[in-house]
């Protein structure tokens, strides 16, 4: 497990609220609106990969964004970049 986490080559699990603030720190509130309707509660990048390219996410980007890697995630990637860093 600690392998796939770390290589993220089985998924990472991403709260859906995570995915909403990232979309409103970029201004794009209305994607959010609609992102909000049909995640589920928790994303899966591999699973949901297909829902996150439609909202504009590359799945790398994304992961890096909410891990605290960089990329315009806002605040949401220095609070897990504690965390997780």
């Amino acid at each position: 497990m600690a392998a796939a986490a770390a290589g993220y080559e089985g998924g990472m699990q991403i709260d859906k609220s995570q995915i909403l603030d990232l979309l409103r720190s970029q201004g794009r509130g209305d994607q959010a609106q609609q992102a909000d309707a049909e995640l589920p509660g928790q994303v899966d990048t591999d699973q949901h990969a297909g829902l996150l390219s439609k909202f504009g996410f590359d799945v790398q980007d994304v992961i890096r964004m909410v891990s605290g890697g960089g990329g315009q995630g806002g605040g949401v990637g220095g609070k897990l970049g504690g965390l997780l860093g």
